[in-house]
């Protein structure tokens, strides 16, 4: 028995190396070999070793100390008794350093499991980060781009209202021209008239001394 748990504590104290140093692809087969004595129907043979092993050792510790008890009272301890005090006493140790390492590689792939998450859930926080931050790059250069293009249009506009100012101003001053010619025009009319009417004031008087010479003739 005492060959089979110096193998068992060999091949604990492998796994639990491995588990606490990364040596190339080994740290994923201890995490694999972990995972699946976890699984299935591995729980319960595991705990059902435990158990046994427990008992055994609570066995052990018990007939070590009757042992020393039986030394105490006697004064002496026999041979015998010396040769099954460090049998038990050994195998309550290595049972011991059995269950103790066999609880520590439970914690350790325990740790390193949610190591692995917070790592692929910190990766996905990374890339999500980068991701709202090229989001956040291309609305800054799209505002920029809007605020270029609306001083544009302010600027555009601000040409435009002083073009139409401009404009304005020339369409006031052609109105102020028209008018004036308007007013010139009429003014011309009238005195158009008048000469008119003078006109045929001075054919009638034209007219009465042709009249009157007739007259005398």
């Amino acid at each position: 028995m005492f060959q089979l748990l110096f193998l068992v504590l060999f091949a604990e104290a492998a796994v639990a190396l491995l588990l606490m140093v990364k040596v190339g692809p080994l740290r994923e087969l201890a995490m694999r070999g972990v995972e699946q004595a976890k699984t299935g129907k591995g729980p319960a043979t595991v705990k059902t070793i435990a158990c046994t092993l427990f008992v055994i050792l609570l066995s052990s510790v018990t007939t070590i100390l009757k042992i020393q008890n039986r030394g105490h009272k006697l004064g002496t301890i026999s041979p015998m008794d010396q040769v099954l005090w460090r049998t038990h006493l050994l195998e309550a140790s290595l049972i011991g350093y059995t269950l103790f390492l066999a609880f520590v590689i439970d914690r350790l792939h325990h740790y390193l499991q949610k190591l692995i998450t917070l790592r692929k859930s910190t990766n996905t926080s990374r890339e999500e980060v980068e991701r709202l931050q090229m989001e956040n790059r291309s609305f800054r250069e799209k505002e920029e781009k809007s605020s270029s293009e609306l001083k544009k249009l302010q600027q555009n506009i601000a040409k435009l209202s002083k073009d139409m100012g401009k404009l304005k101003s020339e369409s006031d001053d052609h109105e102020r021209k028209a008018l004036e010619a308007e007013a010139h025009v009429n003014a011309l009319q009238k005195q158009s008239e008048e000469l008119l009417l003078e006109y045929d004031r001075l054919l009638e008087d034209n007219q009465i001394l042709q009249s009157q010479l007739h007259y005398k003739a």
